[in-house]
């Protein structure tokens, strides 16, 4: 008789536990759609759709339609018969925490923003467990495939305009909108192209919102090596200044055709930044450029462009410019200035542990030539 009653006790426990956890779980679920239904769902913008809409749309998301897959799930071609509209569809893995972390910022950042260069939020889909979300499509895929597929040639013209409409882009996120937007993982596969090759920042996944006036703020790395600030790896502090290296490394990227780090050969592998400015204190910045241009470029943009480019990517986060400065430079509306000759190394040190610490990190820089 004791054990039965032990027993009646112990299952009673757990099924109120379970019930706990369904209950907790069902109240994240209307959080979450509160949260859209309250942002989305007011006026003209993004709309919700149905799991059966975007699955029609994508032919139940066949492996013929996918356009690419990435650590938070996939990416398909779809076609919204009703609005005879191409759409891309991102579908984050089913299950997945940090894929509805991302979900949730991606929807919440992107739909309040309007930009000529950002890629277009077309709708979102919170249904039967799955989390997708809706996009303009991008009949150019993205730049990285333009600039590193040898059999692509990217005319200057066009890569030129690429990157005073990605600074144009940026400037709106850090300086013009309500509120600060540090992006965080600006790269040229998160760089698409629409049918007319005008470039469109996409993939918020990873951004955070900042008050004007912040300078930084601790948000843990995350990102992609190659494109993250020296400051940023050892703090995991986020920054306008951060996203403007990493814009600096697209600049760059941009010029040479290179990627951000690349392999000397089987068993060593050099930095853009510092394989450029190698040319820049020879004073044969031109000998940098892509060589898939066969020469057919404008040498003073060329120039401006490297420059602006290393000038972003500057070891020392104080030292680099405002997106709004390295806009006005692209634009030459503006000066740019004299690098030292030699790439400058940041230093970092934490401050004592004993005193309390602003939460600024420590840099010292340090070259052996100055001034150009």
């Amino acid at each position: 008789m004791v054990g039965f009653i032990l027993t009646f006790f112990v299952l009673r426990k757990r099924r109120e536990e379970a019930r706990m956890r369904d209950g907790q779980n069902h109240e994240a679920d209307n959080f979450t759609a509160m949260i859209m239904n309250d942002d989305l769902e007011r006026g003209a913008g993004p709309r919700r759709f149905s799991y059966y809409e975007l699955a029609s749309a994508t032919n139940s998301f066949s492996d013929e339609r996918k356009l690419g897959e990435g650590g938070f799930g996939g990416v398909y071609k779809g076609h919204l018969v009703d609005l005879d509209l191409p759409i891309a569809v991102k579908k984050f893995s089913r299950g997945s925490k940090q894929g509805k972390k991302q979900y949730l910022t991606e929807v919440k950042i992107i739909s309040m923003l309007r930009h000529r260069n950002l890629v277009q939020l077309i709708g979102w889909c919170h249904d039967q467990g799955e989390f997708l979300l809706v996009y303009e499509y991008m009949p150019n895929g993205s730049l990285d495939y333009h600039l590193f597929d040898k059999k692509k040639i990217l005319g200057w013209n066009l890569r030129y305009r690429i990157v005073v409409g990605l600074a144009s882009a940026l400037l709106y996120l850090h300086e013009e909108w309500d509120q600060c937007v540090v992006h965080r993982d600006i790269k040229s596969s998160n760089i698409m192209l629409d049918s007319s090759f005008n470039v469109k920042l996409g993939d918020f996944g990873l951004a955070r919102l900042m008050d004007h006036g912040l300078g930084h703020q601790t948000t843990g790395l995350a990102g992609t090596l190659g494109y993250l600030a020296p400051e940023y790896v050892s703090t995991g502090r986020a920054s306008k200044e951060s996203d403007v290296y990493s814009f600096g490394i697209v600049a760059l990227e941009i010029a040479t055709g290179r990627k951000s780090v690349y392999s000397l050969d089987k068993e060593s592998q050099k930095g853009l930044v510092e394989w450029v400015w190698d040319f820049y204190g020879n004073g044969q910045l031109i000998s940098a450029v892509d060589e898939k241009l066969k020469k057919e470029f404008d040498a003073k943009q060329v120039e401006c462009l490297m420059i602006v480019g290393l000038w972003c990517a500057h070891p020392d986060r104080s030292l680099r410019p405002s997106i709004r400065q390295a806009s006005r430079a692209l634009n030459f509306e503006a000066d740019f200035p004299r690098l030292p000759l030699k790439m400058p190394v940041a230093m970092y040190y934490e401050p004592p542990s004993h005193s309390i610490s602003s939460g600024e990190p420590s840099i010292t820089v340090t070259s052996m030539d100055s001034g150009r």
